[in-house]
C-alpha cells in the first residue's frame, strides 16, 4: 500500500468534473441504446457514434480523472504541471460531444471533435510522460502507463484521420484502419492501462500481500507485442494472419484472469462487498468476452461478436469503472473534507458515506440488464435487448445518483450517517 500524501494530490475541484461527466455520460450512452437496433452493423454510424460517446465521455474522462489522482500518489512524485488537467477535461469533453453529433447528425463536425480530442489526448500524454520523467520508478504501473498512452496516441491519430476521411472524402481505406484503432484503444489502452492500475488498486482493497506477479507481467508483454503484431499486420493487408494476433491476446488475458484468481486467494479481506461484486462481474465477462470473440473468430457468427463486444464493454469495463468508483470517490471527499477533522469532530467511515440503497439498486439493476442484453444479442431478440438496456438504464440512473451524493457529502452530513 502506498503513502498518500496532500504534497502529491492534484486540488479535488479539479478532479470532481472528470467523475461527474463520466458518470452523466455513462447514463446517457446506456439511454442512447434504446435507440439503436440491434440488428445492425456495429460499423453503422450510429453505433461507432454511440462507441466513441461511450469510451471517450465516459470510459477516457473517468480513467484520466482517475489517473491525474493515482499517478503522483502511487509514484509519490507531484504533477509536472497539474493545471494542464484544466485544459485536458473541456477538449475531451467538448470534442467528444462533438465528434457524436458529427457521427448521428452532422459529418462536418467529426474533423473539429476529433482535433479536440486528439489535443486533449496530446496534452495528457505530455503531461503523463512528464511526471513519470521525475521518477525513477520502472514497475509494470508505470510500463503499462508509458505503453498504454502511447498506444491511445496512435489509435486518436488514425481516427482523427477516418473522422477526415468521414466529413470530407479522403481516399482513406476504413475498412483496414478501423480494426486497428478498435484494438489499440480497446486492448492497447483500456485493458493495458487496467492491467497497470489493477496491481495497485486490486492488492490495495483486497489486502493482498506477497503474492506472485509473473503472470500479470507476462500478460502485460503479450497484450504489447500482439496490440503491436495485429496492427502491422492488418496496415499490410495481412488480415487471415492477423487472426493468430487475436489468439494470443487471448491468451495473455488468460494470463491476466490467472494472476487475478492469485490475488483473490491471498486476499486479507474476505467480506464481499459491493466493490467485490462488482468485480467478479467485471471478470467474468472479460473471460466469457473473449470465449465468445474467439467463437466469432472461428465461425464467423456475429452474434458471438456482438455479445462478445458488449460482455468487455459493460460488463468489464463499465463495471471495473464503476466498481473503483464507488471505493474512490468516497476516499478523495474524504481526504478533501475530512482529513483535517480526524480528533477534533466525528468523521465518517468510508463505507459510511455510500448511499447503501442506490449502491445496491444500482449494481442489480445493471447485473440484470447486462445478462439480458447479452442474451438478446446472442438470440438476435431485439426486444430482449432493449428490455436488458431498460434495466441497466435505472443502473445507471442510481449509479449518477450515487457519484452525486458521494461527490456532495460534507461534514455536516455527518450526523445522518
Amino acid at each position: 500500500m502506498f503513502n498518500i500524501s496532500k504534497d502529491f494530490a492534484p486540488p479535488f475541484k479539479m478532479i470532481e468534473p472528470f467523475f461527474k461527466f463520466g458518470s452523466i455520460v455513462y447514463l446517457i450512452s446506456i439511454l442512447a441504446l434504446l435507440f439503436i437496433n440491434s440488428s445492425g452493423s456495429i460499423e453503422d454510424l450510429t453505433v461507432v457514434g454511440w462507441a466513441h460517446l461511450f469510451l471517450l465521455g465516459f470510459v477516457m474522462v473517468t480513467i484520466f480523472g482517475a489517473m491525474a489522482q493515482l499517478i503522483p500518489v502511487a509514484l509519490e512524485v507531484g504533477h509536472f504541471s497539474v493545471d494542464l488537467y484544466y485544459v485536458i477535461f473541456p477538449t475531451l469533453s467538448i470534442g467528444t460531444i462533438l465528434m457524436v453529433i458529427g457521427f448521428w447528425f452532422m459529418p462536418f463536425l467529426l474533423p473539429y471533435g476529433g482535433l479536440l480530442v486528439l489535443v486533449s489526448m496530446v496534452v495528457f500524454l505530455y503531461e503523463t510522460l512528464m511526471t513519470l520523467k521525475a521518477t525513477t520508478s520502472n514497475t509494470l504501473t508505470v510500463k503499462c502507463i508509458k505503453v498504454g498512452n502511447s498506444f491511445l496516441t496512435v489509435a486518436i491519430a488514425i481516427g482523427f484521420l477516418m473522422a477526415l476521411a468521414i466529413a470530407n472524402g479522403i481516399g482513406v481505406n476504413l475498412g483496414k484502419f478501423l480494426p486497428i484503432h478498435i484494438i489499440l484503444v480497446l486492448i492497447g489502452y483500456v485493458t493495458i492501462t487496467v492491467i497497470g492500475l489493477s496491481i495497485i488498486l486490486l492488492p490495495m482493497f483486497g489486502l493482498s500481500h506477497g503474492f506472485d506477479d509473473r503472470y500479470i507481467n507476462l500478460a502485460f508483454k503479450i497484450l504489447t507485442y500482439s496490440v503491436i503484431t495485429f496492427s502491422i499486420l492488418k496496415l499490410v493487408g495481412l488480415d487471415f494472419v492477423s487472426n493468430f494476433a487475436l489468439i494470443s491476446i487471448a491468451i495473455g488475458i488468460g494470463y491476466y484472469f490467472k494472476q487475478l484468481l492469485i490475488l483473490y486467494k491471498t486476499r486479507g479481506r474476505k467480506n464481499h462487498d459491493i466493490w467485490y461484486k462488482h468485480i467478479y462481474v467485471a471478470f467474468i465477462s472479460l473471460i466469457v468476452s473473449t470465449a465468445f470473440l474467439l467463437i466469432w473468430l472461428f465461425s464467423g457468427n456475429d452474434a458471438f461478436l456482438k455479445s462478445g463486444v458488449w460482455l468487455f464493454a459493460i460488463g468489464f469495463i463499465a463495471f471495473v469503472i464503476n466498481g473503483h468508483l464507488i471505493k474512490i470517490i468516497p476516499f478523495l471527499v474524504w481526504f478533501e473534507r475530512f482529513s483535517s477533522l480526524v480528533g477534533k469532530q466525528k468523521v465518517p467511515m468510508l463505507h459510511e458515506m455510500l448511499p447503501d440503497r442506490d449502491v445496491n439498486f444500482s449494481f442489480w439493476l445493471s447485473l440484470s440488464g447486462l445478462v439480458a442484453a447479452a442474451f438478446g444479442l446472442l438470440i438476435s431478440s431485439d426486444s430482449l435487448f432493449k428490455g436488458g438496456v431498460s434495466l441497466l438504464s435505472f443502473g445507471a440512473i442510481f449509479m449518477v445518483i450515487t457519484v452525486i451524493y458521494i461527490l456532495n457529502f460534507k461534514p455536516e452530513d455527518v450526523k445522518d450517517v
